[in-house]
C-alpha cells in the first residue's frame, strides 16, 4: 500500500511541477499540441482498438451488462469523434488571461479580473475511454495539468490512449508531466488521490452515484460534483405526438447507458389513451422494457408495474418508467422530486406551458421540443466536456474550458496606501 501511495504522490507531484510551466504556455503551443494529439489518435487507431479489444473481452468474461460494454467499446467512428473533439477544442478561444471585469477606483487603483488555471485537476472516471481524451484536451487548453484515473475495465485502452496523447503533446512543447495517468486498479487509489490536498487542486468524479459519493465523502481536495442522470420527458396535452415519439425513442434508445438518456416519460392524462399505445409500439420495437403507473396499466394491463424505486432509478439500460400526470404542474412537481438536476424536456406547442416548464424545472439543462441527449459539451459547442455538473456552485451543466478556470485580480497602483 505504501508503494501505491508513493506512486500516486510522485505522479501528482510531477503534474504539479509541470502545471507551473503549463499555466504560461502560449495558446499556439497548446493548439499545436491538441491538433497533433488528434492526428496521432487517428494514425495509431489500430493500437487503441487492439488494447480496447482486450478490455472488452475481459469485461464480457466478467459478465457485465450490455450497456456497460457499450460504454467501454471503441471503434473507428468513436476514435474519429475523439479526434474531432480535440480539433474543436483547439479552435475554441483560450480562456486564460481573458478579462471579465475592469474598474478604476476613485483613489486611482485600476482593478482587472482575469481567468487563470486551477493548477492540477484530478479526474476519476469509469468505463468510457473517450473521457481520457476529453479530460486531457480540456485541461491542456485551459492551462491545467491533469492526473487521470480511469476505471479498471478500460485500463488497457486508457493506457494506450494516454501514451499516444503524451507522445504527441510533449513533442510540440507541452511540459513533460502535464498529462498523468494512474494505472493502478486498486480501489484505494481513488481515496489516495482524494487526500492529496495541496498537490491536486480540484477533483472531478465522472461515473455512477457510488463513485461520486465515495469521492465526495472521502476527499480533502475540493470536488466539482458531476451527477447521475434521471432525465425526464413530459408530453404535454398540446404536444405534437409524432415529435414526442421521435424524441422519446432518441432520448431512451440512442445510447441508453449515458447520463443524458431519458429514464422517465410523463404523459398528460388527456392524451394518454391515444399516446400510450403509440409510444409502446415505438419503444418495444427497440426492445425497451416499460414500467407504468396504475393509470398506465388501466390502458395497457400487461405493462409491468412501476414502483416508487423506479421513479428514482437511473437505469442506464433499455428500461423506461412511465407515469400519467394531470397537467404541467404535476409534471414539474414529479420532476423536481425525482430528477437529479441533470436534463429534462417538455414536448408542447403551447408557449405558456413551455415557459412555465423552463422557469420552474430545477435542472442544469431544460429543453422544449428537443431530446435530453443534447446535454453534452460537444453538442453545446465546447469541443468536449469534462463532465455534466449538477451542483450549483462554480459550474453547472456541461463543463467546458471556462469551468476549468478560476479568477485572479490584477491591481495597478501609483503608490496608493490605505
Amino acid at each position: 500500500m505504501t508503494e501505491i501511495k508513493q506512486t500516486i504522490e510522485n505522479k501528482s507531484m510531477n503534474a504539479k511541477k509541470a502545471s507551473e510551466k503549463l499555466a504560461n504556455i502560449s495558446t499556439n503551443i497548446k493548439n499545436d499540441a491538441l491538433l497533433k494529439m488528434a492526428d496521432e489518435l487517428e494514425n495509431r487507431k489500430e493500437e487503441i482498438l487492439k488494447a480496447n479489444a482486450i478490455d472488452i473481452e475481459a469485461a464480457k468474461n466478467k459478465g457485465v451488462k450490455k450497456s456497460y460494454i457499450d460504454r467501454l467499446t471503441l471503434n473507428e467512428k468513436r476514435i474519429e469523434d475523439m479526434a474531432e473533439g480535440l480539433r474543436q477544442t483547439a479552435a475554441l478561444p483560450d480562456p486564460i488571461g481573458t478579462g471579465d471585469m475592469y474598474v478604476k477606483r476613485p483613489n486611482g487603483l485600476e482593478i482587472r479580473r482575469v481567468r487563470v488555471p486551477f493548477g492540477v485537476i484530478g479526474i476519476i472516471y469509469e468505463a468510457r475511454p473517450n473521457v481520457t481524451v476529453d479530460a486531457a484536451a480540456l485541461c491542456l487548453k485551459s492551462g491545467n495539468a491533469c492526473v487521470l484515473r480511469g476505471g479498471s475495465e478500460a485500463i488497457n485502452s486508457n493506457k494506450q490512449i494516454v501514451e499516444i496523447l503524451q507522445d504527441a503533446a510533449y513533442s510540440v512543447g507541452i511540459p513533460e508531466g502535464s498529462i498523468q495517468f494512474i494505472d493502478i486498479i486498486d480501489r484505494d487509489a481513488v481515496i489516495m488521490m482524494c487526500k492529496l490536498r495541496g498537490i491536486i487542486d480540484i477533483i472531478i468524479p465522472r461515473g455512477g452515484a457510488g463513485l461520486i459519493n465515495r469521492v465526495i465523502e472521502n476527499s480533502s481536495v475540493n470536488v466539482i460534483e458531476t451527477g447521475t442522470g434521471i432525465c425526464h420527458e413530459y408530453v404535454d396535452v398540446y404536444a405534437d405526438l409524432d415529435m414526442a415519439i421521435n424524441i422519446a425513442v432518441n432520448a431512451k434508445t440512442s445510447r441508453p447507458s449515458v447520463c443524458n438518456a431519458m429514464e422517465t416519460l410523463l404523459i398528460h392524462k388527456d392524451i394518454a389513451e391515444k399516446f400510450l399505445p403509440m409510444i409502446k409500439i415505438a419503444l418495444e420495437k427497440k426492445d425497451v422494457e416499460l414500467r407504468g403507473c396504475e393509470r398506465c396499466r388501466k390502458i395497457i394491463p400487461n405493462m409491468k408495474a412501476a414502483t416508487e424505486e423506479d421513479w428514482a432509478t437511473e437505469y442506464n439500460d433499455l428500461i423506461l418508467s412511465i407515469k400519467i400526470v394531470d397537467d404541467v404542474d404535476a409534471a414539474i412537481a414529479h420532476i423536481n422530486k425525482y430528477n437529479t438536476e441533470h436534463s429534462d424536456t417538455i414536448i408542447t406547442q403551447d408557449i405558456k406551458n413551455a415557459h412555465k416548464f423552463l422557469q420552474e424545472v430545477d435542472a442544469a439543462a431544460v429543453y422544449v421540443n428537443a431530446s435530453t441527449r443534447f446535454t453534452d459539451g460537444f453538442e453545446f459547442g465546447f469541443g468536449a466536456e469534462i463532465g455534466i455538473s449538477t451542483q450549483k456552485l462554480h459550474a453547472r451543466g456541461p463543463m467546458g474550458l471556462e469551468a476549468l478556470t478560476t479568477t485572479k485580480y490584477l491591481i495597478y497602483g501609483e503608490g496608493q496606501i490605505r
